[in-house]
């Protein structure tokens, strides 16, 4: 396929994620020299989950090269709740801490909800509290899930429209189909949220003008379920053994056979990913400026 055609039809998640960096940049360093400070995110990291700490190594990372100051706090996989809880609320009263995110997942004897349910939602910025969730779902003003603000994003910097379009969301959890149908519903458009018992699942993606599919499945979505010129957004990164004994990330779109008929489709790795954290760095500049202002 020549180079020309591929990039034309590529949404280019890294690109746009570097240009919100960019923009971020800017607007950290106005904000420090207006209140003195940094803005600051606190990453707890409990264990030793290989790709959880190359996660937040990429976190930390990208605060720095925007001038958000990081916070790490790591601790063994063995740490009991009481101790996680203590950590938590420490967080919330720490006037020098703007952003708390648990990095996920928690060894299996830590509550997840309980523990995130503890975040003050003013520092949220995982936007993952039922108090921002429900904000998000009345149209208030809130903190929300990173990557569905990563995917609205995406669409509004290759200028997608929705307003009056039919999107189909393949998934509904709370980090990413929910929410992002949430906000697709905020643009006007008609949105059907779809999961594994939809019937006639291949037949209602086919009606879809964007597609949105974050079901955890490699390679779930095949290339006859897009409809021509669909723009496809591919939320999915599951790590696959190859037949070669390596191994490689699969989105939840079987990419080549969809691209035939996407108008527009993001790529897996490059797409969705990097808008993850640039909207996390987003998220922390936008409690920081909020907190501050209540302050004033």
């Amino acid at each position: 396929m020549e180079q020309a055609v591929l990039s034309k039809k590529i949404i280019d998640g890294k690109q746009v994620a570097k240009d919100v960096r960019e923009e971020l940049k800017v607007q950290v360093e106005a904000a420090t020299a207006k209140y003195g400070r940094k803005p600051g995110l606190a990453v707890v990291l409990i264990g030793d989950n290989p790709a959880s700490h190359t996660y937040v190594k990429n976190k930390v990372t990208a605060c720095k090269n925007v001038g958000i100051e990081s916070f790490l706090l790591q601790y063994d996989k063995d740490v009991d709740e009481k101790t996680v809880v203590e950590i938590v609320q420490k967080l919330n009263q720490d006037p020098l801490v703007d952003g708390i995110l648990v990095q996920l997942p928690l060894p299996k004897h830590l509550p997840t909800q309980e523990i995130l349910a503890l975040i003050d939602p003013a520092k949220d910025v995982d936007g993952l509290t039922a108090i921002n969730l429900g904000r998000l779902a009345r149209g208030d003003e809130g903190l929300f899930p990173c990557t569905p603000l990563g995917i609205m994003r995406l669409l509004s910097a290759y200028k997608v429209p929705v307003k009056g379009k039919n999107v189909v969301v393949l998934g509904r959890s709370h980090l990413v189909g929910k929410p992002v149908a949430l906000m697709l519903l905020a643009q006007d458009a008609t949105v059907t949220i779809c999961h594994s018992k939809t019937a006639n699942l291949p037949e209602v993606c086919r009606q879809a003008d964007v597609l949105v599919a974050a079901c955890g499945q490699p390679e779930m979505v095949k290339g006859d379920w897009v409809k021509p010129g669909a723009v496809v957004i591919d939320v999915g990164t599951t790590r696959v053994e190859n037949a070669d004994g390596t191994s490689s990330l699969k989105g939840d779109v079987a990419f080549d056979a969809a691209f035939e008929n996407a108008s527009l489709i993001t790529p897996v790795p490059g797409g969705v990913g990097p808008m993850t954290i640039a909207m996390l760095l987003v998220n922390t500049q936008k409690s920081f400026e909020m907190r501050m202002q209540s302050r004033a």
